[in-house]
């Protein structure tokens, strides 16, 4: 009212010398007519304000109990969302298929190597806030009528200082990509540096603690504890923790059309008998020999992002840049076991100790040249690494032939279009010329859909 009575003072003292008397008096009172209207519906709203007040105060009553309970089920509304995802692909029939020279993962991997149709891989995600304090995410992946609970977490809000704890289970902040769900990937399968590191990609059941400097860069520290059951490591049914992993990452802009993020990562874990199926030969023939890891794990990731988009704004055109490499070191024992009678391996062996050491990584570029069209491409390496072990008792119970000894440099040339009518469809082309197998060059063609429906958060940068 203050701010009406103002007006109406300037806008009388502005009026010329020259107004008459009856116009200021027609003036004064269509002002008044406002004021008085502007009066009435203050009057209202102060009304329905009080009255909104009142009602949670008459719901307490003892009779209105089964009422407020039916209110708070309905206000559970959380966020929900389906990913589907699925494909067709071509390549060549291989008995087995592995990455010749690692340690077969086994572990966590998204059927990304059958060939044909397949129901790839989609994902069910419920997501809410529990309170002001605290949220919680589920995220269940659907594959071959199978259900796997991927993430199941929940988060801190608000924590205050830059920090967020999450604890249950979550995919690791060690890397780039790893904390990425498979249809956020920008090519059809992983990178072979996270297929032979992890299976796919490394999770967590544990806690994770974040911070977040408060500098105009862009600084974010991490520790992570958890029980360590994924590969490299083994569940080792213990109190403590199996596994430990610390990492920072800095980014910040480049004026309006750039922006960077680079990371440094490393994750200790423990193997407990970590199993690899190995051929042996003897004179009865080829046999399969299980082969058994105990010791320590210990991997360094180190990756780099750069995003283009003219004025910030990737609409019309954007690239990104991307790499990761790692660097693992394993050291314990080595022993070995076999079913087979003639077998030296029968009841379980000891080969002695064995020393690892493998790097490798991927470098890959995607440009969305127009809306909805992009191209991209991407190559894989994998070193041989150095392995120091015993040959005398090593290659006495293993084929010295065996793909994990051999010096072979795992590669793999990938080029893919993808077409998105918008952020919920995109179909995806692919063709990869894969040699991750000795002896074996593979000319793989990928065509993929992917589709989000319902509630769906922005990707990580």
């Amino acid at each position: 009212m203050q701010r009406i009575a103002l007006l109406v003072a300037a806008a009388t003292m502005a009026l010329p010398a020259v107004a008459g008397e009856e116009d200021l008096k027609a003036l004064r009172e269509e002002v008044a007519q406002m004021k008085q209207a502007y009066e009435s519906r203050i009057a209202s709203l102060e009304q329905r304000l009080a009255a909104a007040e009142s009602a949670p105060a008459k719901s307490q009553s003892p009779q209105d109990g089964g009422r407020r309970g039916a209110a708070a089920a309905d206000g559970f509304n959380p966020e929900v969302s389906l990913i589907l995802q699925g494909q067709y692909r071509r390549m060549k029939e291989v008995s087995e298929r592995s990455i010749t020279g690692t340690w077969p993962a086994g572990g966590h991997d998204h059927g990304g190597d059958e060939r044909g149709f397949t129901l790839n891989h989609s994902e069910l995600v419920v997501s809410a806030n529990v309170n002001p304090y605290f949220r919680g995410l589920m995220n269940v992946a659907l594959k071959d009528g199978e259900a796997e609970v991927e993430e199941a977490y929940f988060q801190t809000l608000g924590l205050g200082q830059g920090f967020t704890l999450k604890g249950g289970r979550f995919l690791s902040g060690i890397g780039y990509i790893n904390e990425q769900h498979p249809h956020a990937w920008d090519f059809a399968d992983a990178p072979l540096m996270s297929k032979a590191l992890f299976g796919e990609h490394y999770g967590q059941d544990g806690l994770q603690l974040k911070w977040v400097a408060p500098t105009d860069l862009f600084m974010e520290f991490g520790a992570e504890i958890g029980r360590g059951a994924g590969f490299p490591g083994t569940d080792r049914n213990k109190n403590s923790a199996g596994a430990g992993a610390l990492f920072a990452h800095v980014g910040g802009d480049v004026g309006r059309s750039h922006a960077w993020r680079a990371g440094l990562s490393w994750l200790t874990t423990r193997a407990n008998d970590r199993e690899a199926h190995f051929e042996d030969t003897d004179a009865a023939g080829p046999n399969e020999v299980e082969g058994l890891f105990t010791g320590r794990s210990r991997t360094v990731v180190a990756d780099f992002v750069w995003k283009w988009a003219p004025e910030g704004n990737p609409k019309e055109r954007n690239l990104k840049l991307q790499a990761e490499v790692f660097r693992r070191t394993e050291h314990g024992d080595l022993a070995c076991a076999s079913d087979v009678a003639t077998s030296p391996c029968v009841g379980g062996l000891g080969l002695g100790n064995l020393r690892s050491a493998q790097t490798g990584g991927y470098a890959q570029a995607v440009w969305q040249f127009m809306p909805r069209w992009r191209v991209g491409y991407r190559y894989d390496w994998l070193n041989a690494g150095s392995k120091r072990y015993d040959p005398a008792t090593v290659f006495a119970a293993l084929d010295p032939a065996n793909a994990y000894f051999t010096r072979h440099r795992p590669q793999r040339h990938t080029l893919m279009a993808d077409w998105s009518q918008d952020e919920f469809s995109r179909l995806r082309l692919q063709f990869a010329r894969d040699r991750s197998m000795q002896g074996v060059s593979d000319n793989q063609v990928t065509l993929q859909y992917i589709m989000s429906l319902g509630a769906h958060g922005a990707h990580k940068f």
